[in-house]
């Protein structure tokens, strides 16, 4: 049976029909990838030639002490905001140089934050322990990062979307090329939150995320409004990262959440301090997690996803659809999300737990690559008891709170000789950092503060920031 095809607009090759929306997808996204990262690189160059990249005494101690220089700068956002609150007003804005001499008030002025500096180093500290549990164990950690706590006296009960930034950041700032001179023009190092706040105003501004903007008002510096993961992700993709959100959750839940445009559309970034109200990540499209495929078991399934209507419960992804192994059976395709509902009526519901399986599962081939030898393996085929990954820690979401994990850790369940368990390893910036520090130094108690098995995961659904 010959495959039909078509060919790609951007790079005139021939693809399967199958692929060619994915590649073509693809395409957009490196585009619009592309222009972030030239835009982060104009932030950062004229700081440069005017040495703002350097803080005084001041700002290196980390002391709230703003040039007068900071007040007008909040001024000129406030004026520049009121009375714009549609994309048409932003762009104005945009036109000029309004932005650039914002930015580099910004840059002279923002403020580095505070953090409990441990000397040792976190990840460092988290691995000896995890090498010196006892039992059938094997982790994947991130490398060096961080925690950012909150405190009473800047932003306990409403900063935690912003500590687990600050987290991020100063894993990128160390670890990721080039990330010095994109993120916060060029300063190196990781700003307070007040700073942040304003990075993410002008991230608005440049027409990131306008929808959630609008439900803020455009106005977010000072202010003690939650934020999830949509404002995360447009604040990192205003410097040139890839930062995609990844839905794990329910049907029924995301159902529940739709918004009532009569359109079944849904409405992204008005709720703070939760997930986004979306059933749909932007890699949705791409990637799918309720099911494998049965032909070559791939999982998750990328690109166009295709159920039987003869055998149930059996899917295949693109690849194997187009090998006409199976043209013999019929196949309903599905090019954006899987309809958790087959053609025969039956739903699709797994339970929470098996649900929140699926977040784990993802997790662990984040962490070790879905294609090295580690994915899959036992874990008497691990050589190392705990590997360094290569990955950046994940923004990790739910309903009125966010963590960061660094990490997963997979064991042997005890009393059995087979069946295993997976744990994630989570920065809460609720906990104490010294706290963290003494119980990881001694070995003792530290499991209780980073580890997070299935069984505690009870919020019927959870979001991740892809970076």
């Amino acid at each position: 049976m010959a495959t039909k095809s078509a060919g790609c607009p951007f790079c005139h090759i021939q693809l399967p029909f199958s692929e060619i929306e994915w590649h073509v997808n693809n395409h957009l996204d490196e585009e619009e990838f592309s222009r972030d990262s030239e835009f982060a690189l104009q932030l950062a160059s004229p700081t440069k030639a005017n040495s703002l990249a350097t803080p005084n005494s001041d700002v290196l101690a980390g002391q709230d002490r703003r040039p007068t220089d900071y007040a007008r700068f909040s001024n000129d956002i406030a004026s520049s905001n009121k009375g714009t609150c549609g994309q048409k007003g932003l762009f104005e804005i945009l036109e000029g140089e309004h932005i650039h001499d914002q930015v580099s008030l910004l840059v002279s002025c923002q403020i580095k934050s505070n953090f409990y500096r441990i000397e040792e180093g976190l990840m460092s500290l988290l691995r000896k322990c995890l090498e010196a549990e006892h039992g059938l164990t094997r982790s994947a950690i991130s490398g060096h990062i961080d925690h950012f706590q909150s405190t009473s006296s800047e932003d306990l009960g409403w900063g935690c979307g912003w500590r687990n930034i600050q987290m991020l950041s100063s894993h990128l700032l160390t670890q990721t090329y080039g990330a010095k001179e994109m993120l916060f023009g060029g300063s190196g190092f990781v700003p307070d939150i007040p700073s942040l706040q304003k990075w993410l105003e002008i991230a608005w501004m440049r027409g990131f995320d306008v929808m959630g903007a609008d439900s803020l008002d455009f106005e977010i510096y000072g202010c003690r409004k939650w934020i999830g993961t949509t404002e995360c992700a447009a604040l990192l993709r205003s410097f040139g990262l890839r930062a995609h959100i990844v839905d794990f959750g329910c049907e029924a839940v995301n159902n529940k959440m739709r918004s009532a445009d009569g359109q079944g559309q849904v409405v992204q970034g008005r709720a703070r301090g939760t997930p986004a109200i979306k059933t749909n990540g932007p890699l949705d499209k791409f990637l799918h997690f309720e099911v494998q495929c049965d032909g070559c078991e791939a999982f998750p399934i990328r690109g166009f996803i295709f159920e039987s209507t003869q055998r149930e419960n059996f899917h295949l992804c693109s690849d194997c659809m187009d090998t006409g192994k199976y043209s013999s059976l019929e196949f309903v395709k599905f090019d954006t999300a899987y309809s958790s509902t087959s053609r025969s009526g039956k739903e699709f519901n797994a339970g929470k737990s098996d649900n929140h399986q699926v977040l784990f599962d993802w997790v662990w081939n984040y962490f070790v690559g879905e294609k090295s030898v580690h994915s899959k393996a036992s874990l008497e085929q691990f050589k190392e008891r705990v590997i360094t990954s290569q990955q950046t820690p994940l923004y990790f979401q739910h309903n009125g709170h966010s963590r960061t994990i660094v990490g997963i850790q997979r064991r042997r369940k005890s009393g059995s000789a087979k069946d295993e368990e997976a744990i994630l390893l989570v920065l809460d910036p609720a906990q104490r950092t010294e706290e963290l520090a003494r119980a990881l130094r001694g070995n003792s108690g530290w499991q209780k503060l980073v580890k997070r098995g299935v069984h505690t995961l009870r919020k019927p659904e959870y979001q991740v920031i892809l970076l």
